[in-house]
C-alpha cells in the first residue's frame, strides 16, 4: 500500500470537503460507539422551494440528502473518492461490506455473493450470486467482471490497494479465487469494502475505451444514476435490478458545498440528512431537537503538530521534547473543538487495533519543558507554525502560540491556503521543506491500522512524512504487521510504533474528529466509518 500511488486521505479532503465539493476518504474494527453511535431526539421542517418530487418527511419514499460537489470521474480505478464512492455503492457490485458486531466494526459478505470465504492467509474464494445482471442488455454478472475490475486496478491511481494481488482466478461462470502474492491481513476491509473494490462491467467498460468518467457504462444494483450538473444527483430504481428493494424508491442528492450551508438546509426541513461540524455537533449536544438524532460514523481521523527534526532550530531533541511538555492538548480540544472531539495519544484511531490510552515520552507539564530548555541552552527561541485557514486549525494555532508563550518560546502563526500547503513538505514540490518548523497537520485513514503507519516509514521521509526521521525497527514493524493476523500480537506492534514515533520528540498528538450525521430520527444511517453514506442499506426506525 505504502507504494501505490493514491495519497493519505489528509485534512485536504475534508477542507475540499467543506469548500470545493471534493472528498476522499480510502479502509479492522472501530467500536459501536464509534460506528452509527447515535443520540436521541429535530421536527417541524418547511419544504425547500424548487426540490422536485415528494420528501420522506411526507411519507413518499424519496431520501433527500447533501453531496458536496458534482460526480466527476465515477471509474474506481481513477476516482477522487468520497462522494464517487457512494454512488458506485449504489449502482456497482462489491463482494463485501463493513458490519458492526459486539466487538466493533467488521466485514459481511454483500447480497451479490453466496460465499466469500478467506480460504488461507493468500486465497480468498467467491461465489456470484445467480440472476444478476447488467444493465443495457450486457448480460450476468460474472468472475470475469471481477478478475477484470481488480486486475486492472494493479495500474489505475488506486494501486495501492490491489499491491497485495497477484491475480484473480476464475473458476467457473460465478465463481473464482482471489490470489494474494502475500499474506495481508486487511485486504478485505481496506480493499474489497471500499470504493476501489467496486466490480465493473468489462464489456461495457472496454466499449466505452477502458475507463470512463461522470457516467456508468453499465449498472448491477438497485439504482441507477442521473445528474444535474450543480444542482442534484438522483438515484432511482433500476429496473433490471433482481435483488432486494431498498427502503427508499429514490434518492434525491442535492449538491451543497458549504457544510454549514447544508445544516441551515436541514434545519430548514429542506434535506433528511446531512454531514454536521464540529461546532454544530457541539450544539447538538447540548439542545438536540425534538425528532432528530446524530449518528458518528467513525473517528478515523488523526491529526497532530508536526516539528521539522532536521532544522536546525529543533535537531536537539530535548527542544522538541520541550515543545511536547509545554502544549495544552486539553485546552485546544476545548478551545477549538467546543469538546466534540476525542483526545489523541497517537495515529491509531477510536476503535482500532493499536489504539493508546495515555502518552508514554511526555505529559502536558510546562515546568518540565523550562528545564529542557534551559538544558539544552536556548533561549528567546522562535519559530513558526504553519497551518491551512480554517477555524478550528487557526485557533488550534493560536492556543499552541500562547502555551509556547508561556515558556519562552515565541510562535508566529502562518495561515495558507490549500495549493501551497500541501506542497510544503514535499521535496518533489521545491525547497519549501527545509524551511518547515512546526505545522499543524491532519489524515484520515481506514478500519485498520496499518494505513496509518504507512506514511511514516523511511521511503516517505521528502513524501508524506515531513518529520524527517527514519527507523528500521519501524519499517520492520510495518511489514509485520500487515502480515500478521492474530489481533493481539498485531496490537503490541502498532503501540510500538506509535512509541517509537513519539519518542523522536517530533509529534504532539491533539484529536481524533468524528464524522458526524444529523438526520431524522426516523432514519437509520447507514455509514462507512470514514463518512460514505450507503443509500442502499439506510433503513426506516
Amino acid at each position: 500500500m505504502r507504494n501505490g500511488h493514491h495519497p493519505p486521505k489528509h485534512e485536504m479532503i475534508t477542507q475540499n470537503k467543506q469548500t470545493t465539493g471534493r472528498s476522499q476518504p480510502m479502509k479492522l474494527r472501530t467500536s459501536r460507539r464509534s460506528f452509527l453511535a447515535s443520540t436521541a431526539a429535530l421536527g417541524a421542517f418547511g419544504m425547500m422551494p424548487g426540490l422536485t418530487g415528494a420528501s420522506f418527511a411526507q411519507g413518499a419514499s424519496v431520501l433527500r440528502l447533501r453531496l458536496d460537489g458534482d460526480l466527476e470521474i465515477l471509474d474506481p480505478g481513477y476516482m477522487t473518492g468520497g462522494t464517487e464512492i457512494e454512488a458506485q455503492k449504489q449502482c456497482l457490485p462489491f463482494l463485501a461490506q463493513y458490519a458492526t458486531t459486539e466487538d466493533g466494526f467488521s466485514w459481511e459478505p454483500t447480497y451479490y455473493v453466496t460465499r466469500l470465504e478467506q480460504r488461507d492467509a493468500t486465497h480468498i474464494d467467491f461465489e456470484l450470486r445467480e440472476g444478476l445482471v447488467w444493465s443495457g442488455g450486457y448480460g450476468p454478472l460474472t468472475a470475469n467482471d471481477v478478475r477484470f475490475s481488480y486486475e486492472r486496478m494493479k495500474d489505475s491511481d488506486w494501486s495501492g490497494y490491489f499491491e497485495a494481488l497477484d491475480h484473480v482466478e476464475v473458476t467457473g461462470e460465478r465463481t473464482g479465487t482471489l490470489v494474494l502474492n502475500a499474506p495481508f491481513a486487511p485486504f478485505i476491509m481496506i480493499t474489497l469494502c471500499h470504493g476501489p473494490g467496486a466490480i465493473v462491467c468489462e464489456a461495457a467498460v472496454t466499449e466505452a475505451g477502458g475507463r470512463y468518467t461522470n457516467q456508468f457504462p453499465a449498472v448491477c444494483g438497485p439504482y441507477t444514476m442521473d445528474q444535474e450538473p450543480g444542482q442534484r444527483v438522483t438515484f432511482s430504481p433500476n429496473p433490471d435490478w433482481t435483488g432486494p428493494a431498498p427502503a427508499f424508491d429514490t434518492i434525491q442528492a442535492n449538491i451543497i458545498s458549504e457544510v454549514r450551508a447544508a445544516e441551515l438546509a436541514f434545519d430548514a426541513g429542506e434535506l433528511d440528512c446531512t454531514e454536521v461540524s464540529a461546532d454544530a455537533l457541539a450544539r447538538l449536544d447540548a439542545d438536540m431537537p425534538e425528532g432528530t438524532s446524530v449518528t458518528v460514523a467513525g473517528e478515523l481521523q488523526y491529526m497532530w503538530m508536526g516539528m521539522n527534526t532536521e532544522h536546525p532550530k529543533l535537531q536537539d531533541i530535548r527542544v522538541r521534547r520541550a515543545i511536547q511538555h509545554a502544549i495544552d492538548v486539553d485546552s485546544i480540544l476545548a478551545g477549538a473543538y467546543s469538546g466534540t472531539t476525542a483526545k489523541s495519544h497517537g495515529i491509531i484511531c477510536p476503535g482500532l487495533i493499536g489504539q493508546r490510552d495515555s502518552t508514554t515520552y511526555y505529559s502536558y507539564d510546562p515546568a518540565r519543558a523550562r528545564e529542557l530548555l534551559a538544558e539544552a541552552g536556548v533561549a528567546g527561541l522562535e519559530l513558526t507554525i504553519r497551518t491551512l485557514n480554517t477555524q478550528e486549525r487557526m485557533l488550534t494555532a493560536q492556543i499552541i502560540q500562547a502555551n509556547l508563550a508561556a515558556v519562552g518560546v515565541t510562535v508566529s502563526v502562518l495561515p495558507l491556503d490549500s495549493g501551497s500547503y500541501w506542497e510544503m513538505g514535499q521535496e518533489s514540490a521545491g525547497d519549501t521543506w527545509q524551511d518547515l518548523e512546526l505545522w499543524l497537520m491532519r489524515f484520515g485513514t481506514t478500519p485498520d491500522p496499518y494505513e496509518a503507519t504507512s506514511w511514516f516509514v523511511s521511503e516517505q521521509v521528502g513524501v508524506w512524512n515531513w518529520e524527517r526521521w527514519t527507523s528500521e525497527e519501524f519499517d520492520r514493524l510495518y511489514d509485520e504487521g500487515i502480515a500478521e493476523t492474530d489481533p493481539d500480537r498485531r496490537a503490541d506492534i502498532y503501540i510500538r510504533m506509535q512509541e517509537i514515533m513519539e519518542e523522536t520528540g517530533a509529534y504532539v498528538w491533539i484529536n481524533h474528529e468524528p464524522e458526524a450525521f444529523v438526520h431524522r430520527s426516523e432514519i437509520v444511517v447507514n455509514a462507512a466509518p470514514s463518512g460514505e453514506l450507503d443509500y442502499r442499506r439506510f433503513e426506516r426506525a
